[in-house]
């Protein structure tokens, strides 16, 4: 078997980062073998300075957080790079411009995956920032995909939920419930599934309490990066 390639992940929050390499790591073994899996390393910033960055609405310096984490990626032998976090993929063609190494595109990858199964029309669930964004609504229109957008109401709480309670591994019960709600409002306007566009939410949220079918950006992206590691 040919080397598999080193990943570096572009760690933004710790239960986000974590659930990537954890999905890297058991799904690498379980197609390589007991304990195998391709090399794997991780540089995380402060979440407090993504935080600063995105409240004042700065993605240049969003990216050089990023770009800083591929470099020192790049120097630890990583081959590819991936970010489980959906938000700070505003600053993503910035990044890519400038990046020592190749990278994988969170919502790209999501959106294959929506049309390999035959979606046709998304929810989208995120932080705030990110389902303001043009993130998804991008990604999934490359691939003849509708984005529904949730609520001004729906977006406070759920960005609320997630960076006041998820980001520190916390599930609340009425938490859940707020994604239930907003999952139904997808529901009733035609939507054929939820993606779970902030990468905590599979913290919370899954296809057997959402109500619709689920699209993990989390373990979707840890798949990508091992499929493209392993060749």
């Amino acid at each position: 078997m040919t080397q598999p390639l080193h990943i570096g992940i572009v760690g933004c929050s710790a239960e986000g980062a974590a659930l990537c390499y954890r999905t890297i790591c058991a799904e690498g073994a379980r197609r390589l073998g007991a304990h195998r899996h391709p090399p794997v390393s991780m540089h995380t910033p402060s979440l407090h300075d993504y935080v600063a960055c995105l409240e004042r609405g700065d993605m240049d310096g969003v990216a050089a957080l990023m770009l800083d984490s591929a470099r020192r990626l790049r120097a630890a032998g990583a081959d590819l790079l991936i970010c489980p976090d959906n938000t700070i993929h505003q600053a993503f063609d910035r990044v890519e411009r400038a990046s020592p190494l190749p990278w994988l595109h969170i919502a790209r990858v999501v959106a294959r995956s929506a049309a390999a199964r035959g979606f046709r029309k998304l929810g989208l669930t995120g932080t705030a920032w990110l389902v303001a964004s043009d993130v998804y609504p991008v990604a999934l229109a490359s691939e003849g995909l509708a984005c529904v957008r949730p609520t001004d109401a729906e977006r406070e709480v759920m960005g609320r939920i997630i960076m006041d309670e998820l980001v520190a591994g916390q599930v609340l019960p009425q938490s859940l419930s707020v994604f239930q709600s907003v999952v139904a409002g997808f529901r009733a306007q035609g939507c054929d599934a939820v993606i779970l566009g902030c990468t905590e939410i599979p913290l919370i949220l899954n296809d057997g309490n959402a109500g619709l079918p689920t699209l993990d950006s989390t373990r979707l992206l840890a798949l990508a990066a091992l499929d493209r590691a392993l060749g």
